[in-house]
């Protein structure tokens, strides 16, 4: 297991540099390693999760319990917990990640100039990437075998409320390494919960990091975005919108909402306000919030949905933009499906948004006017998640529009560089 490192901050400080340069040292064979040899570390990581499922279980109770004293919110805490079919899904992402088609070396695109040089577009590993993630371990397995296929090694800095739970997913993931023959410091975790950790992340470990991908609440994300001097690939929070239009069929919405709030609560892609079109109100509104209602959803409703629906609480203008990650939406009555564009495109984060219709035209409106990474129509916003877009698995989901938007998996922690080839040309 990790031995925890906890002194001074000028410790921690020369800590963070050594770490800084195993990782760049384990750049070049990590960029040049086979499929098969980071393949290999894939599924012996998978195996040694499996093997280990007891003492992640029994790492996991210690953060739960650490998590319960300090009074963690339930969703914090469900995000934090593990079980055994939740680790067995760590496993099967990991495995996923294995057999996805290995992106370094990949030629994007290629082409031949008049004067006969050929020109190929390449795919290539980004570098040294930083994770900086909260509350859930599975990321430690995520982030760590996403970034191994795409041939970057990567420093993970958890949470303190999971780093025990973490530690045991980290030593899985080093013996996969091991038993592939590539090299330890490729997946490295910061073993101290010092703050200064993250200070020295944001500053780039002189210069051998390479980008960041903060995971986390709205603070993490935004300090990591204020003081970061490395790129950052970051979605500050999941403001996730459902529109339900009049051409909806009633069952549909119904389940399709239950299911984008209530499935987890705790996940960026849950649904946190309901739009409801003005014309459906009479038909559609009571029975899709009463199917919330028994789910244990509560309910902050404008006034004209109070109207109709007292089983509620009164909207204030903080429900708009609030990511709740708990048990409670926010449900308001729009003239359509243009007031519905207005109203996500007011207080959206830019994350997900789902639309529930039958119409052509509304469903294509939707989808051509508003900005945000991912667009669903007829399904659960819940399917935001790399997984279930047959990534294997995500280490975020990037609101930014520049390099890498939704979903971040093995692509999207690619570069490229150009290969030229000639036949002894010169410039004229």
């Amino acid at each position: 297991m990790l031995k925890l490192h906890e002194k001074s901050v000028e410790d921690t400080v020369a800590l963070m540099a050594d770490i800084g340069r195993n990782a760049r040292a384990a750049a070049r064979p990590l960029a040049v390693a086979s499929t098969k040899a980071k393949n290999a570390a894939l599924v012996a990581m998978a195996d040694a999760i499996l093997r280990n499922e007891q003492a992640i279980l029994d790492a996991n109770a210690i953060d739960m319990s650490n998590g319960e004293e300090a009074g963690l919110s339930g969703s914090f805490m469900d995000r934090l917990k593990l079980t055994p079919s939740r680790i067995k899904a760590m496993a099967d992402g990991i495995r996923e990640i294995a057999a996805l088609k290995d992106p370094v070396g990949d030629v994007i695109a290629a082409w031949d100039r008049p004067n006969g040089l050929h020109i190929e577009r390449v795919r290539t590993p980004l570098g040294v990437i930083g994770v900086i993630y909260e509350s859930r371990p599975n990321v430690t397995a995520d982030a760590g075998a996403l970034c191994l296929k795409a041939g970057n090694p990567v420093i993970l800095r958890g949470g303190s409320d999971s780093l025990n739970s973490s530690a045991v997913i980290h030593a899985c993931m080093v013996e996969g390494l091991k038993e592939a023959g590539l090299p330890e410091n490729a997946i490295q975790l910061v073993p101290t919960t010092d703050r200064a950790a993250v200070g020295e992340m944001l500053k780039g470990l002189g210069g051998n990091l390479d980008v960041i991908i903060p995971r986390g609440g709205k603070s993490l994300v935004g300090r990591v975005q204020t003081e970061a001097r490395v790129p950052v690939f970051a979605h500050l929070e999941g403001i996730c919108h459902l529109y339900v239009d009049r051409s909806a069929k009633l069952d549909m919405a119904v389940n399709i909402a239950v299911n984008a709030k209530m499935r987890r609560t705790g996940v960026c892609g849950a649904a946190e306000t309901l739009l409801v079109d003005r014309a459906v109100a009479a038909t559609h509104l009571v029975p899709i919030l009463e199917a919330l209602r028994a789910a244990g959803c509560e309910i902050h409703a404008d006034q004209d949905v109070l109207q109709a629906f007292s089983d509620a609480s009164p909207a204030t203008d903080a429900d708009w933009v609030t990511e709740y990650l708990d048990a409670i939406i926010a449900v308001k009555l729009v003239d359509g499906v243009g007031e519905a564009i207005e109203h996500i495109e007011t207080f959206s984060s830019h994350h997900t948004e789902a639309i529930i219709a039958e119409d052509a035209q509304v469903v294509e409106r939707f989808f051509n006017e508003i900005d945000s990474a991912i667009l669903l129509h007829n399904a659960s916003t819940q399917f935001a998640d790399g997984g279930e877009f047959g990534m294997g698995a995500e280490i975020g989901i990037a609101t930014g529009k520049m390099h890498a938007r939704g979903p971040v998996g093995v692509e999207q922690l690619t570069s490229f560089k150009y290969r030229v080839r000639g036949s002894g040309q010169v410039r004229p």
